[in-house]
């Protein structure tokens, strides 16, 4: 791709920018507000969210940004354009309530069909995470250094870590989670984080076979993962439609290092077919 490695540096100051903000609000008292029932927001979110799209609109100029907080009518019309961004500004908002840190600013970029590049940004770490797809995946310091990172090497599934949501559990995830055969599940909040822990090989997989947030919860991690050599699809194994009318992921998501990926389809198809998941 074209300037991808000037636009990943872009990306990754941008999000760097906004973790300033986040961390801002983080260290003092601040108010919660609800879009709807257990749907937190806080000024965080919302000021992180008119930075990364101010930031944006200025580099690339033309380029629609679809994020979580902004209104849908800022980004009408996206599904036509040939590049488009994804921002999740505070993706784990709900931990970070809870203040226990798994939180993570996330820009995700579309080209075509496919994520492309991806950048997480850990502000508790001061850390970022990210990839272009078909050149590889790194992890930028705060110095500014950046080493590479990569998908495990495990083939074995019931030698997998599974990393599963803290605070997104339903019935249908516990009844998943039971049937996967995975050697250990790890609890992780933050969708971003969890692409993380896969990209840079701590996990083998996240699995999240029913509704999984929406398009800007999947971008980054999507790029991110497949950059480091694994594998993003839907709980059905097709790839994510970030064109679709809807933005909602509700067939699901499935990260993994690629080597266990149909394996843990296939027994997300089974667990469909003997429990109605």
């Amino acid at each position: 791709m074209k300037d991808a490695q000037a636009t990943l540096a872009a990306l990754v100051e941008i999000a760097r920018e906004a973790s300033g903000i986040v961390e801002a609000v983080y260290a003092e008292p601040f108010e919660v507000d609800y879009k709807g029932p257990k749907d937190p927001v806080t000024e965080a979110d919302r000021r992180a969210n008119t930075l990364i799209c101010e930031r944006l609109e200025g580099r690339f100029p033309g380029v629609p940004v679809v994020a979580e907080e902004s209104a849908p009518e800022a980004f009408a019309g996206f599904h036509k354009a040939e590049r488009v961004f994804f921002v999740d500004p505070l993706d784990g908002t709900r931990e970070f309530v809870k203040r226990n840190g798994e939180f993570a600013v996330m820009i995700g970029l579309l080209d075509g069909e496919r994520a492309s590049i991806g950048v997480i940004h850990a502000p508790t770490e001061d850390t970022s995470f990210g990839g272009i797809v078909g050149e590889g995946a790194w992890r930028f310091s705060a110095d500014g250094s950046r080493t590479p990172v990569g998908v495990s090497e495990q083939e074995v599934l019931r030698q997998a870590r599974v990393v599963a949501s803290r605070s997104h559990r339903s019935d249908m995830m516990e009844r998943a989670l039971a049937v996967l055969g995975a050697g250990e599940i790890i609890t992780l909040g933050s969708a971003g984080l969890k692409g993380v822990a896969v990209a840079r090989g701590d996990a083998e997989a996240y699995v999240a076979p029913g509704y999984a947030g929406k398009r800007w919860d999947a971008c980054a991690a999507d790029a991110l993962v497949s950059a480091a050599g694994g594998r993003f699809t839907d709980a059905y194994g097709k790839p994510i439609d970030y064109r679709g009318e809807r933005l909602a992921n509700d067939q699901g998501v499935v990260a993994t290092n690629g080597r266990l990926h149909d394996a843990f389809l296939g027994r997300l198809a089974a667990a469909r077919q003997e429990q109605g998941l």
